[in-house]
């Protein structure tokens, strides 16, 4: 296919003395809340001082296997998590295919840099710590690995549905967002879940990056929420969350609450939600696995991503020519959903769009925003440079044609794999 290559060995792998003919599934995570106080991102420019620690930053690994293919999806907690640094943490992990491993950033607003920005704080000092991004690479390892070890036999929940109102909104367009919420639970044989995934499209930037607090932001009292209600391990995969969708926390004037009660408030809501719609879900005790992977290639016309590419090491990895990237994209079936992964803030319409075409049963269409790179926005050309208030998504989108790249490509390669089936 033009454009696309097919990563030999992905499509399925056998593991030698380890096949089981059961679908298992593990979950594990690691503590990656810095320990001295790093300053915080939230989005193309410099890092922000943080003062005080508000909650902590997980990262989280969920591992599917059926005997023939094994996937491990990954949550971690950053503004974005660039292919480079996932290439890293696929080299330390044992037992999965490189491009199985699928790693997705919470896009939160209020946590260490993980770009590497070349812009310095105001006292001169950098707005990132290396060794602090490796301390992370190492870890988020060790959680999938820790997650293979454990594999135990499981069945699948798989459900979507419309969450609540005062969850997330659209900041520049209110109604345009999605307000489904997809969700995903892996069940042990004694019918206590092992984790809850929640793939939802929402900007986690209730604290934001100025109030001088390093804090998850809502996807921490969301996890909590999870376990305290039995849910298991969460896992948070945002969605198609870009130009501008983000957490509600309007207040009856009109003006943003960015307090930890709002986080709570709102990771609360979300949790609750996401287990509500699970509940019902039959259990899928056998489901079928299969996980591919291509590159897709997306030229960059803007200036200010041409310029982060020279500058940013982490961004940049393997893309030594600034005028284009490529960056690799996932589809995995998991029983009756199917996921595609995006490696950057696709627009809701966009969002709207993929789902609509893509095979899950049952509307399980999953997005996987911000996964496996962290390219910034991702709109249609009929949107590029259209009126004021897409400036900023503009000129933080690798170009006009971005949009359609993603998806043409995206959906010619949804189509070339099989359709999700819930098993035997």
């Amino acid at each position: 296919m033009k454009g696309m290559t097919l990563m030999l060995g992905v499509l399925s792998i056998a593991f030698a003395g380890t096949a089981h003919a059961e679908f298992r599934a593990a979950a594990a995570g690691r503590d990656v809340t810095p320990e001295k106080m790093l300053p915080v991102s939230g989005g193309a420019g410099p890092s922000s001082p943080a003062t005080k620690k508000q909650g902590q930053l997980i990262t989280r690994a969920l591992v599917l296997d059926n005997g023939k293919t094994r996937v491990a999806i990954v949550d971690e907690p950053f503004l974005g998590f660039p292919a480079s640094l996932c290439d890293r943490v696929r080299e330390l992990v044992k037992g999965i295919p490189p491009a199985n491993v699928i790693i997705g950033s919470a896009h939160i607003h209020s946590a260490p840099d993980c770009y590497g920005f070349p812009f310095p704080m105001k006292d001169g000092s950098p707005g990132f710590d290396p060794e602090y991004i490796t301390t992370v690479v190492t870890k988020t390892a060790e959680a999938i690995n820790e997650a293979v070890s454990k594999l135990q036999p499981a069945g699948l929940r798989i459900a979507s549905g419309k969450a609540a109102e005062k969850i997330a909104y659209n900041y520049y367009a209110p109604e345009l967002y999605d307000r489904r919420c997809h969700v995903i639970q892996a069940v042990a044989k004694d019918g206590k879940p092992i984790a809850t995934l929640v793939n939802y499209a929402s900007h986690p930037e209730v604290i934001g990056p100025d109030q001088g607090i390093l804090s998850p932001d809502f996807v921490g009292p969301l996890y909590d929420r999870i376990a305290e209600k039995g849910g298991g391990t969460g896992i948070f995969m945002n969605g198609a969350q870009g130009g501008m969708v983000t957490a509600d926390c309007r207040g009856p004037d009109g003006k943003d609450i960015q307090t930890w009660e709002e986080c709570v408030r709102i990771g609360n809501l979300l949790a609750d939600e996401a287990l509500r719609i699970v509940s019902a879900a039959p259990l899928q005790e056998n489901p079928e696995l299969f996980c591919a992977a291509t590159t897709i290639t997306f030229p960059v016309e803007s200036p200010m991503m041409q310029e982060l590419l020279k500058s940013a090491p982490m961004l940049q990895g393997k893309n030594q020519d600034t005028t284009k990237v490529q960056t690799q994209v996932n589809v995995v079936n998991i029983g009756t959903a199917q996921v595609l992964t995006i490696p950057g803030e696709a627009l809701p319409n966009i969002g709207f769009y993929l789902k609509r075409k893509m095979h899950g049963a049952n509307d399980n269409n999953f997005l996987f925003g911000l996964t496996n790179d962290a390219f910034g926005y991702m709109l249609t050309r009929v949107d590029w440079h259209s009126f004021d208030r897409y400036k900023y998504v503009t000129e933080t989108s690798l170009g006009e044609n971005t949009g359609e790249i993603l998806i043409t490509e995206g959906l010619k390669f949804v189509d070339s794999c099989p359709r999700p089936q819930a098993g035997k």
